[in-house]
């Protein structure tokens, strides 16, 4: 394991259950073959019926949403 992957994973852990979660996924996508998928799980499944659901409204985040997003993450 490198010292960059090391210090990804402790800064990982240090986050709340569901971020975790988020990023093993995120690895999980990323390390598996192409066209592999990581199974979703029922409110995972339901989060992007809502979000597909929402984008055929056209119901999207305006930039302030957008940028207050970010700032929470501090991005």
């Amino acid at each position: 394991m490198t010292t960059l992957f090391d210090k990804a994973i402790a800064a990982a852990r240090a986050l709340p259950d569901q971020m975790q979660d988020d990023i093993a996924r995120a690895l999980l996508a990323l390390a598996e073959e192409q066209g592999a998928s990581v199974p979703l799980t029922s409110s995972e499944r339901a989060a992007v019926e809502r979000s597909r659901a929402a984008a055929a409204r056209g119901d999207f985040a305006s930039d302030d949403e957008v940028r207050a997003a970010w700032a929470m993450h501090g991005l």
